[in-house]
Order: structure tokens, then C-alpha cells, then sequence
């Protein structure tokens, strides 16, 4: 159903062949991406299902709305939201519905893989005006701390 996740299993596979240890997949942290106006993309968690889980949760939501790139390019429908574990700060989900979403989802994929925490998203310089901001915004939101409103 998803070409990437089916060529990460191909890279897998061929490692395993090849005789390395590869990392197995998780596939609930592999990107969900719909390609509709306005775009959808998603990994992780639900924050109800990591409640579910057992985990302890902040989220942080930021609407495209308040995006200067969004507003000038006349698309400002939508959203990022971030489902973070209130304890350690990993991030366990994410949630984007908006403009060029399946692009943006990379930042939060990288993060959740690489351990990083949405205060270190948050504190991460992004460019200006650009709507990755809205990635950052929710990050800043995990902790109640947006700054564009």
C-alpha cells in the first residue's frame, strides 16, 4: 500500500541477505501520506491511542492559519498537531492535515527516529517565512509556549 515502506523493506531484506543485523521496521512510525487537497500525513501514535498505551501525554497543535507562507499562498487550512510522552518528551505521533503536509512529515519522523524532543524541534532555527514554522509552532505548543499566538 505504501511504495516507501515497501522499499525500506526491500533495504531490509537485502541487509539481512547480505548478512548484517538491520534495524527491523516499526511500522506504526513509518509516514502515512494522502495525496488530496488539502493533504493528509500522519505517523505514531493517536493521542488516544498512546493513552491507551499507558503513556502520559502533551500535545502541542498549530494551526496553518497563522502561517505568513500559508496566508500568502492562500492555503491556510489545517494543522500540525504533536503527541508527545509527557514523561521522557519522545515524541510518539504526529498529525498534519494541510498544505505540502507529506513533505513536512519528514521533520517529525527524523526527530522521533534520531530520539530528538519538541523543545529540541522548538529550539531549532527555521527558516523564515516558510511553512516548516508550523512544525515548530506545534513543537513549542508541546510545552505551551507558541509564539505566533
Amino acid at each position: 500500500m505504501l511504495a516507501h515502506a515497501a522499499s525500506a523493506q526491500g533495504v531490509v531484506s537485502a541487509e539481512a541477505i547480505a548478512g548484517k543485523r538491520p534495524r527491523p521496521l516499526d511500522y506504526r512510525m513509518i509516514p502515512r501520506c494522502t495525496y488530496c487537497q488539502p493533504q493528509v500525513a500522519s505517523f505514531g501514535y493517536t493521542a488516544e491511542e498512546a493513552i491507551e498505551q499507558g503513556y502520559t501525554i502533551r500535545t502541542g497543535y498549530f494551526p496553518f492559519s497563522a502561517n505568513g507562507k500559508a496566508l500568502a499562498h492562500g492555503d491556510q487550512r489545517g494543522f500540525v498537531k504533536i503527541i508527545a510522552n509527557a514523561v521522557s518528551g519522545e515524541i510518539l505521533g504526529a498529525h498534519l492535515v494541510g498544505p505540502e503536509v507529506t513533505e513536512l512529515i519528514q521533520e517529525l519522523v527524523i526527530a522521533h527516529s534520531m530520539e530528538l524532543t519538541p523543545r529540541e524541534i522548538a529550539r531549532s532555527v527555521h527558516a523564515h517565512p516558510t511553512l516548516s514554522e508550523v512544525v515548530m509552532e506545534a513543537a513549542h505548543r508541546v510545552d505551551g509556549q507558541p509564539l505566533h499566538i
